[in-house]
């Protein structure tokens, strides 16, 4: 192994997610303003930020992938990038163990350590879930999605077996949170566009959502949520509540109540989990999230803070329950993790995390949108420019909003393409291969 000493305190943050990249950001204004020599590195397997509110978009053709994909290095200036994956911390030695880009393992050391590892899908021991179902939480899995779902339509069109070219127009996604809502909106305009492009008749082309929960995107009102439901309905979304998966095949899944449905597509967005790497701490957890005082610092462990997915931060606007998993909470807790880490060093004073969600905006494809600030309820056109405006606002490049806010015009102006790349092969996508970010031999190996 290979140890990277600094004679500086050297503060390492885990993670380029929501919560680790805005920690940085701040995190070096604030040391660069006091005049410290601390030093500030970041390591993550990958080399960008990458802003998962639109995936869903890319996976229906609407926004590059390059767009929501922030380069660290032109918008982390000062803060020494490092791509690998860590998979040990010794609090004892204040040292960490990661994997680089070969597999080969390195050891860095720390003064203070930031978690912000992030999360992954969370999956079920369902027969054949891993190995026919796929996510929508990395660039690998948006791709794969919008790429298979257009070969298929391809090959149902030249299939001569009518059910065997059901099964290939048909599009099963689980899990009617925000994301999975979104994504099934977005599915349904590049399904419109692929029905006139490949000739088949309206309704050919099957769209099924189903829900553990008795009703779509639990997480908001009720009035919000009917609205969604009755949009996505009329859009010609089958949507079935109260039911999940008990077996997915290569042509198929079955539902808890016995029911087939033949299907070459499944898509599995039911919530996230905490990384890998938490299990691994042997520290105190809650929910499988690590647990942090009201600070963001990790308990008995001087020097240790955590936030994002990754960890159980108590919301102080609703006692008694931690901070939903959200980009709004993790962008936040990034910003009071550079207060309190800068603190520790002597640099100003520490504050504990204290946010009001400011709502949830959801947007449901073209032309319309449901969306909550400030608690006021709002749908159709003005909830759609209230969407849209929120992200161009929330993504931390000012070349990626540009892009962006060109993908959105364009989008006004011209036909959706559909371009299948073939650059996200099915092995890239699985879930262990794309969100837990493996070394190579590791993935190759699935």
């Amino acid at each position: 192994m290979i140890r990277h000493d600094n004679p500086r305190p050297s503060i390492v943050i885990v993670g380029s997610g929501f919560a680790g990249f805005e920690c940085a950001r701040r995190l070096t204004a604030l040391l660069r303003r006091h005049k410290s020599s601390a030093t500030v590195t970041l390591i993550s397997p990958v080399d960008y930020l990458l802003y998962t509110p639109l995936l869903p978009e890319v996976a229906g053709g609407s926004v590059d992938p390059r767009f929501v994909t922030i380069p660290l290095t032109d918008n982390l200036p000062g803060v020494r990038l490092i791509r690998g994956y860590v998979d040990r911390v010794d609090f004892s030695q204040r040292t960490l163990r990661f994997r680089d880009q070969e597999n080969a393992s390195q050891e860095l050391a720390w003064d203070r350590l930031v978690l912000t590892p992030g999360s992954i899908t969370r999956r079920f021991d369902i027969p054949g879930l891993a190995e026919h179902a796929r996510g929508l939480k990395s660039i690998a899995g948006a791709l794969y999605l919008r790429d298979h779902i257009l070969e298929q339509f391809e090959l149902a069109r030249a299939d001569h077996d009518p059910l065997r070219a059901q099964a290939r127009k048909t599009v099963v996604v689980v899990g009617a949170s925000y994301s999975g809502t979104e994504l099934i909106a977005q599915l349904c305009a590049m399904a419109e566009a692929a029905g006139r492009k490949f000739g088949f008749r309206h309704g050919e082309i099957q769209l099924i959502l189903v829900e553990r929960s008795g009703r779509m995107m639990p997480e908001i009102g009720q009035k919000l949520a009917a609205k969604a439901q009755s949009v996505l309905l009329g859009r010609g979304v089958r949507i079935m509540t109260g039911t999940t998966l008990t077996e997915v095949g290569p042509d198929y899944v079955i539902l808890a109540d016995g029911t087939r449905i033949g299907t070459h597509t499944v898509a599995w967005l039911t919530g996230v989990v905490a990384s890998p790497l938490i299990a691994t701490l042997g520290l105190p957890t809650e929910n499988g999230r690590l647990t942090v005082g009201a600070d963001l610092s990790v308990p008995d462990m001087p020097g240790v803070f955590a936030g994002g997915d990754a960890a159980a931060v108590d919301d102080v606007t609703a006692p008694g329950r931690i901070t939903p998993p959200t980009a709004q909470h993790a962008t936040r807790q990034g910003k009071t993790l550079a207060v309190n880490v800068a603190a520790s060093l002597g640099h100003g004073t520490s504050r504990n995390y204290r946010h009001r969600d400011l709502g949830t905006v959801v947007d449901l494809g073209p032309g319309f949108a449901v969306a909550n600030p400030l608690n006021i309820h709002l749908s159709g056109l003005l909830a759609k420019l209230v969407t849209r405006a929120y992200h161009l606002y929330a993504i931390p490049s000012a070349a990626n909003r540009l892009a962006v806010l060109i993908a959105y015009l364009t989008e006004l102006l011209f036909a959706r393409p559909l371009v299948s790349l073939g650059v996200a092969p099915s092995s890239i996508a699985r879930f262990s291969a794309s969100e837990e970010f493996s070394g190579p031999n590791d993935s190759a190996a699935r």
